[in-house]
């Protein structure tokens, strides 16, 4: 049996307008997910803006998810760190929280050797936590490929990979040769590749459409394509969204036009363009238009 199958939120931060962040928005946004049936929760990657939060904030943050979450859907928080000093104690922090796994970056800071990929991975799992590999050779220097994840695997805790190359090639790959679960890591593969034999899927937009997510995932696993087909083309164009480097603020726009704002990104992450604005809109409208059940309840 899969470790983490289904559906998995990577969280966005709600942030005052005055960039602080929202902790009684975390703790609603969560209960809201959970209310519209995901299946596990991710705080803290880079979705979240991990990366602009002082040390005390991750760890609220971090706490807050958990708690939040009640025991009800998995936690897996995110790990990334500049050292993997620092990862592993994010990572044994959040065993001590009571998170369920951690989702792992490979080094992000410069290009490492394989050894160093493997040696990081080693530290990592060696806390005693289940782990999610996350592959994004787009934003990070390193790409896991099949041959790397296959030693990766060999560690006892490395259970998963997300897969973000966003090459639906590369999740054949991982499921011939290594044994590890394949989450679907880009929204806009997450119909291929629940057809291709992913177990999971690391979402994006699912903050903001959390119930139409699920269900075309659920189809997609079934072999309802059919009924997959014509949910997921209507969403595909927003899904785009997820693959670019504007994915956060995107997000956070849409959940603003479900009626579920949760503030601005932190510099330097800055807002929207009025062109990107109208895209996304529009994007949404025709999402939104067909017969979906769009919730904001």
């Amino acid at each position: 049996m899969a470790k983490f199958p289904g559906v998995y939120v990577a969280t966005i931060t709600p942030f005052t307008n005055d960039y602080e962040v929202d902790y009684r928005g975390i703790h609603d946004h969560i209960n809201w997910l959970i209310e519209q049936g995901v299946h596990g929760i991710i705080p803290t990657g880079s979705l979240g803006e991990y990366a602009t939060f002082t040390r005390e904030e991750r760890a609220k943050v971090i706490e807050t998810t958990i708690e939040a979450a009640a025991g009800r859907v998995p936690v897996v928080v995110g790990s990334a760190a500049p050292s993997t000093k620092q990862a592993t104690e994010w990572v044994r922090f959040s065993m001590e929280k009571g998170a369920a796994g951690v989702m792992a970056l490979p080094p992000i800071n410069y290009k490492p050797s394989e050894a160093e990929v493997i040696a990081h991975y080693e530290a990592v799992a060696n806390v005693g936590l289940p782990v999610i590999v996350y592959n994004n050779p787009h934003d990070y220097p390193v790409d896991l490929t099949p041959r790397i994840l296959k030693k990766l695997a060999e560690f006892d805790n490395i259970v998963a990979v997300k897969e973000f190359s966003g090459d639906i090639r590369r999740m054949h790959d991982v499921i011939r040769e290594t044994d590890l679960e394949l989450m679907v890591g880009v929204d806009d593969l997450a119909m291929e590749g629940a057809i291709a034999g992913a177990t999971g899927w690391i979402a994006g937009f699912v903050n903001a459409m959390p119930r139409e997510s699920v269900e075309v995932f659920e189809l997609s696993q079934q072999g309802k394509l059919t009924e997959a087909l014509e949910l997921f083309r209507r969403l595909v164009p927003l899904f785009h969204y997820d693959a670019g480097p504007r994915l956060v603020q995107a997000i956070k726009y849409t959940m603003e036009l479900v009626g579920r704002p949760v503030g601005p990104c932190r510099p330097p992450r800055l807002g929207l363009t009025p062109e990107e604005e109208v895209a996304i809109k529009a994007a949404f409208e025709y999402a939104t238009k067909s017969n979906l059940a769009i919730s904001t309840n």
